[in-house]
Formats: structure tokens, C-alpha cells, sequence
């Protein structure tokens, strides 16, 4: 293959190729006043919202959101989550029940000081410590504004959050601090490492245990399965059941990225919000 061949194989590989699929509406710069920032949100809606229009829906929170429906959006080219895909598919086949997915976009250079709890060191700056205000953002903002604009079920047993990486932990971190607005948990990927590896002195019991999907692939670093054991063992020893309210998905050969958190999203929307 010539030089020239290989530069327009590699162009094409990473033209950004838009992926929606289903009812997705979008809705530019959402402000936060909390924050003090704005940022794209998503709103995946079942097929059943147009149709069954006295029907209400439950709703799950995505981080990351420009990641998880579009390829035209997403951090790799191309390489998206495919929630609206997996919704589609499993809604149709009736396997979980028809949900909102709402998709928050991260706040780009902030988006490590919005995830994480507490500070750290990142090369040779710091960052981390705002998961507290944008926990406020999302409760206090964001939930009541998609509450008053879709018909949603609301409750704690109605509204899910997920999150891989460092969205991973602020999954955690806010399931913690609010169970009584988050009641299912989707903690994918989570860097359990941050901080000395807080997030499992911060998991504590709560009054209504949530439903937890907890997982990690072979391939995401070292100690990264061994983390995510261990995180498991804390929900565990909080009082949260396995085979009951959590479950830890260890995936072979899985890497930290889009592609290897697409091939688990059927198996984690069936998990989190499976027909009974």
C-alpha cells in the first residue's frame, strides 16, 4: 500500500461518523448556576413516550454523556457506549422495561474536579474535590428540570446513575451521599486507585441498599481487577447481598475504553432495569 493509500485509509477511520439511533433530542448548553458552567445534555426516549402518552418512565443518568450515543461526539472517534442501540434493542424485546437515558456531558478540562471527591495530583497539577457541587448540579438543576420537561418516574427506585473511570467513581461516591435519589448504581471501570483508594472507606451503609452493577476488565491495568474486588467487598460488608442487590462483572480481555464498555451495555441495562 502506498504512502497515499495509507493517509486516506487512516482519514477515514477517523471521520467522525454520527451513530444516533431512536428518539434523541438534545439540549445545548444547559446551565449550571451551581457550577457556574454549561455543558450539552442528551435525552434518549423510548419508543413507547410517543405512543403511550399517559405513560410515565424511569430514568437513568449517564456521565460522560457525549460518549455514550454519537461517534461523532464521542472522546475516540467512532467509539461510542451504543446505550441508545442497547436500549432499542432490549426495550423492543421486552427484556427490560422502557427507560429514559439522559446523557450528561462532562465539563471538559473540569471534568476530573467535578468527578472526583478529593483533590489529587495529576502531572503537575491539581484536581479533584467538586464531586460535592456536582452532585447539587445534578439534584438540585438537572433532575427537576428533566422532571418537569418528561413524564418520569421519580424516586430513588425509578432514577439510575452510571459512570465509567473517574465517572465510575463519582457513581459511587453519589450513591453514598444521596441513596435517596439514586436507588441503581452502574459503576463501570472505576478508578478505585484515586486518593489512596477513599472510595472504599466511603461506601456506608444505607436505609434502602441500592442495586449495584460493579465490573472491570483483565486488561485495564494492574490492580485494576484486584480494585474493583475491593470494592465490591465493601458494598458487600455494608450490608449490600450478592446474587440479591450486586453483582461484580470481572470481563476477560476488556480495555478502558468506549468499545469495551459498549459490549457490556445490554448485559448491565438488563441487570439494572430487568423486567421482574
Amino acid at each position: 500500500m502506498s504512502l497515499t493509500a495509507l493517509a486516506t485509509v487512516i482519514a477515514l477511520q477517523n471521520q467522525r461518523i454520527a451513530s444516533l439511533t431512536g428518539n434523541i433530542e438534545k439540549l445545548a448548553g444547559f446551565e449550571s448556576k451551581v457550577l457556574q458552567n454549561r455543558r450539552n445534555i442528551s435525552v434518549y426516549l423510548p419508543p413507547q413516550y410517543r405512543t403511550e402518552t399517559g405513560r410515565r418512565f424511569p430514568v437513568l443518568y449517564m456521565h460522560d454523556g457525549q460518549n455514550i450515543f454519537d461517534g461523532s461526539t464521542s472522546y475516540i472517534p467512532n467509539q461510542e457506549w451504543r446505550a441508545d442501540e442497547a436500549a432499542e434493542a432490549l426495550i423492543g424485546a421486552g427484556l427490560i422495561e422502557p427507560i429514559i437515558i439522559v446523557g450528561i456531558d462532562n465539563g471538559g478540562m473540569e471534568r476530573a474536579n467535578e468527578y472526583l471527591p478529593w483533590k489529587i495530583k495529576m502531572g503537575t497539577s491539581e484536581t479533584g474535590g467538586k464531586a460535592d457541587l456536582y452532585g447539587t448540579m445534578m439534584t438540585e438543576e438537572l433532575i427537576p428540570m428533566i422532571n418537569a420537561k418528561y413524564r418520569t418516574k421519580t424516586g430513588a427506585t425509578n432514577t439510575g446513575l452510571l459512570g465509567s473511570s473517574f465517572g465510575g467513581v463519582i457513581t459511587s461516591y453519589l450513591g453514598t451521599t444521596r441513596p435517596d435519589m439514586f436507588g441503581k448504581l452502574g459503576i463501570v471501570s472505576p478508578s478505585v486507585w484515586v486518593s489512596n483508594r477513599a472510595l472504599l472507606s466511603a461506601v456506608k451503609p444505607v436505609k434502602n441498599r441500592q442495586r449495584i452493577w460493579i465490573d472491570m476488565g483483565t486488561k485495564e491495568g494492574a490492580g485494576a481487577v484486584s480494585d474493583a474486588t475491593a470494592l465490591f467487598d465493601a458494598y458487600k460488608a455494608a450490608g449490600w447481598k450478592e446474587g440479591k442487590d450486586i453483582t461484580l462483572v470481572i470481563d476477560g480481555n476488556a480495555e478502558h475504553n468506549e468499545l469495551a464498555w459498549s459490549r457490556r451495555m445490554m448485559s448491565i441495562l438488563t441487570y439494572l432495569f430487568g423486567r421482574k
